[in-house]
């Protein structure tokens, strides 16, 4: 299988569901950095997956692991799930405050008052 044997749907369903999943584990970091230093191996990766797909199809089903191994054959389906991440996890974090008055002031200051 090639990685332009899947659909555009799909490939956007798996990259997202695996940033989904990276980004509830709180793995965001060091995917990034993970996915950012391998990015030039992707095609030696896959063909990794390959060779390893008998073992680790006794555990995943067979059709899902094709479709990530052809998938990670390509850099730009890594450098989107990369993208994908980055937005899962900026949409995850909490708005920052914006008043932070108290917090900024030295204990010092307070004491002078």
């Amino acid at each position: 299988m090639f990685s332009t044997d899947i659909s555009p749907q799909r490939r956007i369903e798996i990259i997202t569901k695996i940033a989904q999943k990276t980004v509830d584990l709180r793995l965001t970091p060091i995917a990034i950095v993970l996915l950012e230093t391998t990015k030039p191996l992707s095609f030696v990766g896959s063909q990794l997956m390959v060779f390893f797909q008998p073992i680790i199809t006794a555990v995943f089903p067979f059709y899902q692991y094709e479709e990530i191994a052809a998938l990670l054959e390509d850099r730009n389906n890594i450098e989107l799930l990369i993208k994908i991440i980055e937005q899962l996890e900026e949409n995850r974090r909490p708005p920052a405050k914006k008043n932070r008055k108290k917090e900024e002031t030295s204990p010092n200051e307070e004491a002078e008052h």
